[in-house]
């Protein structure tokens, strides 16, 4: 890969931004896209009402095909999901009924025009669900025009389904199918849309490697594929996970204030690596604030999360979040955007436990944990440290609100309502 020498900005941004692990053809793609307005797609399954972090990755790629001049595709899987990708999952996804499907589509969709420009101009993006083709096939059609197409022994031989395999856990043959769905959905993006380039996560390969096989062999068209490194933390740990939970993109799931932190926490390790895939500052500039050491590294980390809350939620919502962590943290003050937490007064009843607090505040994932986290002097109520786990918390001492601390990062309110 990194012999090769790109024509289009394109996939120069994706090779010096590290957004690059494979492509199926190199120099091929690259002159595709020289011709401009070529639509590129990923696909997005509708298991929640939100992406995550996760998924940004993909979706900076989707945003860097529109800038340099190409027309991307966000694919809804409201065909898809109803099977569940087995792609390195160890266990069958939980089947959605199509209402919940529709209703997860719509909560999506809200993330995409933060990043994308929708229309009908030469590189305007598309939003088209795969239910479209999908919910209407024939079956027996299917299996004679599409099927036929397929080795058993070769889609046995893709790592994705290989790992299951090999770990002998059950692989239904529902799942098996969604890999033939994928490559399908391709050919007829290629089809009806003209689209040359499917990207996705490196664990898609085998799909996607599929969907151009299908294409070359039912309707003699070419396209290509190019897949994005699966990103852990410097500490090993996946993207879009954090200590309470999914880091959700949609603002009505985790507040831009608790977005804004994800990103200031990052590890020094991780700074210049992120600020290159998430963020449009220029490479060098990533590269010397990545490098950074000691205190000047914590600026560089609130560059970080300013510029992606800026492309997610605006910059009112990054320039109140950093106000916000700096009275927190600088001031030892409350701030006005804190993660809040409004009880009643039949919620309160004679008392409340503290540790239930510490747990319906999000700063604890169970009341083991939170017992946990007062026992190991990592809990704070008003900035005083908490040693009693079985204090009980009634109206009187919610007169004012409450500054609950895990850690010296990760703050909530509690309010009386």
């Amino acid at each position: 890969m990194m012999t090769y020498h790109p024509k289009s900005d394109f996939i120069a941004v994706m090779m010096e931004r590290g957004f690059l692990a494979d492509c199926t053809d190199y120099q091929g793609l690259d002159e595709a896209i020289l011709k401009g307005g070529q639509p590129g797609y990923i696909g997005f399954d509708a298991t929640a009402k939100s992406l995550h972090v996760g998924s940004l990755i993909q979706i900076m790629m989707l945003r860097w095909l529109q800038k340099t001049g190409g027309k991307p595709i966000t694919l809804m899987g409201g065909g898809t999901t109803k099977v569940g990708d087995p792609s390195f999952r160890a266990d069958e996804r939980p089947l959605l009924n199509p209402e919940a499907i529709d209703a997860n589509i719509a909560g999506i969709k809200q993330v995409f025009s933060a990043y994308l420009t929708y229309g009908d101009g030469p590189s305007d993006g598309m939003m088209i669900n795969n239910a479209e083709w999908l919910d209407d096939l024939n079956y027996l059609d299917f299996l004679r025009d599409i099927g036929r197409h397929f080795s058993i022994n070769r889609m046995l031989s893709f790592e994705s389904v290989k790992s299951r395999l090999d770990r002998e856990q059950s692989l239904s043959f529902l799942e098996f199918n969604y890999m033939i769905l994928q490559a399908y959905d391709f050919m007829e993006l290629h089809r009806r849309y003209g689209c040359i380039l499917q990207m996705g996560g490196s664990d898609q390969w085998g799909n996607i490697v599929n969907g151009i096989d299908l294409t070359r062999r039912v309707i003699d068209g070419e396209v290509y594929g190019l897949t994005s490194p699966l990103l852990t933390t410097s500490d090993g740990k996946k993207m879009g996970k954090s200590q309470s939970g999914a880091v959700w993109l949609n603002g009505d799931m985790l507040s831009p204030y608790e977005f804004w932190q994800f990103w200031r926490n990052t590890t020094d390790a991780d700074v210049g690596r992120f600020l290159k895939l998430y963020t449009e500052l220029p490479v060098d500039e990533c590269d010397r604030m990545g490098a950074l050491a000691g205190s000047e590294i914590n600026a560089a980390k609130i560059k970080l999360a300013n510029e992606i809350t800026t492309l997610l939620h605006g910059a009112e919502a990054a320039a109140t979040a950093e106000a916000t962590a700096r009275e927190v943290f600088e001031k030892g003050g409350v701030g006005d955007d804190l993660p809040t937490l409004t009880l009643s007064a039949d919620d309160l009843g004679d008392g409340i436990s503290i540790v239930q607090l510490i747990v319906r505040s999000g700063l604890a994932g169970s009341g083991k944990e939170a017992k946990r986290l007062i026992a190991e002097n990592g809990a704070r109520m008003d900035d005083q440290p908490l040693t009693n786990a079985g204090l009980m918390i009634d109206a009187g001492a919610l007169s004012s609100p409450i500054k609950l601390s895990a850690g010296k990062k990760r703050h909530a309110l509690v309010q009386l309502g």
